[in-house]
């Protein structure tokens, strides 16, 4: 068993999940992300800044392919064993995820394969997997068809030496502003004392009892509203140049009102916020959603009906409401409209809605389109990835507990 909190971060993007698990007092050892605009975010905050991971001499600090690093250092993968408390972290989940196309033969799905593999050559004690609410749900047409997903990874990592456990987690319901339902599933390696899957259960029983007087401690609600988010970052008057951002502006912050305000300010000393470059909209389109917010009362996706009356030919638009919670932030900037402006959200305002702390920087370019789509992860898509670190946090005292109860 491994002496200390430590973990790999697999699956990383930028780097969400690692930061909650450093606000609750994990060591990272290593961190894998494929994209290089993800993990150049993640490397800026948590490798420069934070000094978060003790990274192995024998692994490149860069970006990397999990099958890579799995077919050139699977021996040094196997040194780390009785080394590494958890792995944590899942694929990506774009062939799952009901926000997009759902397509059961998307490469990424093997990703879990690739995951099994890590798993088995490192043999933490324990794991820490999420995914989305599609994982849960059956495919049609495929090999497994009728099964699970999540069925069939549960059963995988039961035949590999794990006591696991799942379910479904509204991230909405712990002090995160955004209703966002994800699979987590908690495994812990059978030879371990007391390892049952009675215990990789007790994760979410203890998590949920946890919440008040975590959420409490930090001056926190279970459920803040969009508008406890969001509004001390409403556009004023006087506007700059967007820093890194050409032909684009920013606004200056506003006078913090909330708790939620004053705790993702913290140890921001900008008059700004990073990220927060405005959309250039025309006039048809800012008339266009004046009347999608004039049209709704509820935080939800507008009808196909008046999608067709307005020409919108996006799959999701949802006018946010103030006093209620977003819907799950995705990684297109034009899935939602402000709830007081008619414009989309900055990447700033939707990192806030994932919890992230203004002080936190994403990196590269903003935004991306076309077939670029495939293989770029740029700010907006990086955000709408990511664990929210309010989550990972809570989840990281709880696995903590657990592991050495």
């Amino acid at each position: 068993m491994a002496s200390s909190y430590t973990y790999i971060d697999i699956f990383a993007g930028c780097g969400g999940l690692s930061l909650g698990l450093y606000n609750a007092g994990w060591k990272g050892l290593f961190a894998i992300e494929k994209s290089p605009q993800a993990f150049d975010t993640l490397s800026h905050n948590l490798i420069e800044k934070k000094k978060h991971f003790e990274w192995p001499d024998w692994l490149p600090k860069h970006a990397l392919d999990i099958n890579v690093v799995i077919k050139k250092y699977s021996g040094q993968l196997k040194n780390l064993q009785g080394k590494v408390t958890m792995i944590a972290g899942g694929p990506p989940c774009q062939g799952f995820s009901l926000a997009g196309q759902r397509n059961e033969n998307d490469a990424r799905n093997k990703l879990i394969n690739s995951y099994l593999k890590f798993v088995k050559l490192v043999k933490p004690d324990m794991i820490f997997f999420e995914n989305v609410k599609g994982f849960t749900m059956k495919f049609k047409n495929n090999a497994q068809k009728g099964k699970k997903y999540s069925q069939i990874v549960t059963k995988k990592l039961d035949s590999i030496g794990y006591n696991v456990f799942g379910k479904l987690v509204n991230f909405g319901d712990y002090g995160v502003p955004q209703k966002r339902t994800r699979f987590i599933l908690v495994g812990i390696r059978k030879d371990i004392a007391n390892s049952t899957k009675e215990k990789a259960e007790l994760f979410f029983k203890k998590i949920e009892a946890n919440k008040f007087n975590f959420l409490q401690e930090k001056g926190l609600k279970e459920t803040p509203t969009v508008k406890e988010a969001l509004s001390d970052l409403i556009t004023r008057k006087k506007t700059i140049k967007t820093p890194d951002r050409t032909g684009f502006k920013s606004s200056f912050y506003r006078k913090a009102k909330y708790n939620y305000q004053l705790f993702a300010r913290k140890d921001v000393s900008s008059e700004y916020p990073n990220s927060h470059s405005l959309a250039k909209h025309t006039k048809k389109l800012i008339e266009r959603f004046e009347k999608v917010q004039a049209a709704t009362r509820k935080c939800k996706s507008i009808n196909e009906r008046l999608k067709q009356q307005l020409g919108i030919h996006t799959q999701v638009l949802a006018p946010l409401k103030s006093n209620e919670q977003a819907p799950t932030v995705t990684s297109h900037p034009d899935d939602m409209i402000h709830y007081r402006e008619s414009r989309i959200l900055t990447v700033r305002e939707c990192a806030r809605l994932q919890s992230f702390p203004d002080w936190f920087e994403f990196r590269n370019k903003y935004t991306t389109g076309g077939k670029l789509r495939k293989t770029e992860v740029p700010r907006y898509t990086q955000v709408g990835n990511a664990i929210p670190p309010l989550f990972g946090e809570q989840a990281g005292l709880i696995l903590k507990e657990l592991i050495y109860e």
